[in-house]
């Protein structure tokens, strides 16, 4: 049998697992100080919730569950291709979320504000910073369509990655529908703004050869490419150039207050900035997009959006939503790479005893416990491999019942050698 994971999942060693452990705690904690709310919701979705929820490309990345018994049967006789699965695995927690709000709102405050941290599933083709099993961490805000809402998500976000220690960001944002008010003055059609924003998406990853050459793939007039591929290829990407241009002023004025306001409250942690080629992949978002990029590894770390159509596919009506997204495995990597020491955490120690003294043993950890994290191990014939061991999973001390008056740091046992 096998003995390495899926490809496109991880297993997670003992210092690995601590720090994914503590870095969704801070996140958490610092979402539940400004009052957010944890819920949970399953992996499992109903598959024509999944099919339905104008995830983007996401869509084509399903884990789908086959049905069981004389349904599959029947299906499979059917040569009904389509008809072979009735669940999937959550792509994102945004539908799912979606899903529980219409469910349980009778129960649920006005606006709501909710945390989500948990694992999402797409069928990537498995490469570095692709994974098929990965975290999510959101804060969402249900039933208002304030742009204070937006204000609060960007601080709030930032303020759980300053906390664990990312710094060295900027927050871009803009609003798909002025950026569809600009597509359509260079020729598109309504019908097809989602699609070209799709591909207008990969701009950062495929450049502008690329959007245009995929915009062709797509069938669209060659002159309008071109039109639209000069307007990005010369514009100033400024919010006083997209009032010249786009008729949505009352977007565009609501965007420059959330800019503002932001900025304020950022201080000097983190600059707010207008960037009219953020898009966002997900085709269910409707409003604002904003994306938060780290400047110390050239990458997106957080993204979300408002997406007001989404809850109402199960409640026909229209409930507003905004929420924000933190790319926890991201975070997790630079923090590794860092080798990011765990803060607000007792030092990790080990109580090394013999076979016949493990009463003795106990009674010694809970001493030990009122300072330190304290495991219990028999002390093994090889002592010194196994203390370096130790050490390498993240333990900073070690006593040996019996022979040691006090713990010893194994920072201190290296300076003595």
């Amino acid at each position: 049998m096998k003995i390495t994971p899926v490809k496109g999942t991880n297993d997670y060693l003992p210092a690995q697992a601590e720090l994914r452990d503590y870095l969704q705690r801070k996140i958490c904690e610092t979402y539940e100080n400004c009052g957010f709310q944890r819920i949970f919701t399953p992996i499992l979705e109903d598959i024509e919730n999944l099919d339905k929820s104008e995830g983007g490309e996401n869509l084509n990345l399903i884990f789908k569950v086959m049905k069981r018994g004389d349904k599959l049967k029947k299906a499979m006789e059917a040569g009904q291709e389509s008809q072979l699965a009735d669940m999937g695995l959550r792509y994102d927690l945004t539908l799912p979320l979606s899903r529980y709000y219409a469910n349980n709102r009778a129960h649920l405050p006005n606006p709501f504000k909710v945390i989500q941290i948990d694992k999402v599933y797409r069928a990537e083709r498995p490469q570095k910073g692709r994974l098929r099993e990965f975290m999510q961490c959101d804060i969402d805000i249900l039933g208002s369509e304030s742009p204070s809402c937006e204000i609060e998500l960007i601080h709030t976000t930032a303020k759980a990655l300053l906390n664990i220690g990312i710094d060295n960001f900027k927050i871009k944002i803009n609003d798909k529908r002025v950026l569809k008010d600009i597509l359509l003055t260079t020729g598109f059609k309504e019908e097809d703004l989602d699609s070209v924003c799709i591909s207008f998406d990969k701009l950062n990853k495929i450049k502008e050869e690329g959007v245009a050459r995929e915009l062709t793939e797509k069938g669209f007039d060659e002159k309008v490419i071109a039109d639209f591929m000069e307007l990005i290829g010369n514009a100033p990407f400024t919010l006083d150039y997209v009032r010249t241009i786009s008729n949505n002023k009352e977007y565009i004025d609501s965007l420059a207050n959330i800019i503002d306001i932001s900025n304020r409250l950022a201080g000097d942690s983190y600059s707010v900035e207008y960037d009219m080629t953020l898009v966002r992949g997900q085709g269910y978002y409707t409003g604002t997009v904003f994306e938060i990029e780290s400047l110390d590894f050239n990458s997106s770390i957080a993204g979300g959006g408002r997406y007001d159509n989404l809850i109402g596919k199960f409640v026909k009506e229209q409930v507003p939503a905004v929420g924000f997204s933190i790319g926890f495995e991201r975070i997790f990597s630079i923090l590794s790479e860092r080798q990011a020491k765990l803060a607000d955490k007792p030092e990790k120690v080990v109580l090394l005893y013999d076979e016949d003294q493990i009463e003795q043993a106990i009674i010694r950890a809970e001493e030990l416990r009122g300072q330190y994290t304290t495991a219990l191990y028999v002390k093994p014939k090889k002592l010194g491999k196994f203390l370096n061991r130790l050490e390498e999973q993240g333990f900073d001390g070690f006593q040996v019942l019996g022979r040691d008056e006090d713990v010893r740091m194994f920072n201190a046992r290296s300076e003595d050698n």
